[in-house]
């Protein structure tokens, strides 16, 4: 069968609530919206600064449950400022019969971090 790569979950318009220049390069994500979300922690994600349009590549690393946390981590952490909007998003592959019908996990987010 033929594999094709479909967006799997995204979690739209988080506000990122810190950076950490001198930190291991990732980002953090609420456990809590991680599991709705379906993302795995050192799950690689591309993020999207809505603010500035700059689009990287990392892995995640699980934050506290329910604290809203959305941080990004070392290298990635030059690319976006406190309060900026981004989007997270989380690829899977499969085949192209398998993904007939396929719906991917969508959250959109608030200003502090809560699913609309």
């Amino acid at each position: 069968m033929n594999q094709i790569t479909l967006l799997k979950s995204k979690i739209h318009r988080a506000v990122v609530t810190q950076t950490e220049l001198h930190y291991e390069g990732s980002i953090t994500i609420d456990r809590e919206l991680m599991d709705i979300a379906d993302i795995k922690p050192y799950e690689k994600v591309q993020v999207v600064n809505i603010n500035n349009g700059k689009r990287f590549e990392t892995y995640v690393i699980e934050g506290e449950k329910g604290s809203k946390e959305i941080c990004l981590n070392g290298a990635a952490a030059r690319l976006a400022e406190k309060g900026d909007r981004i989007i997270i998003l989380a690829y899977i592959q499969m085949d192209s019969v398998s993904a007939r019908g396929w719906e991917p996990n969508i959250l959109v987010m608030d200003k502090h971090n809560n699913i609309k």
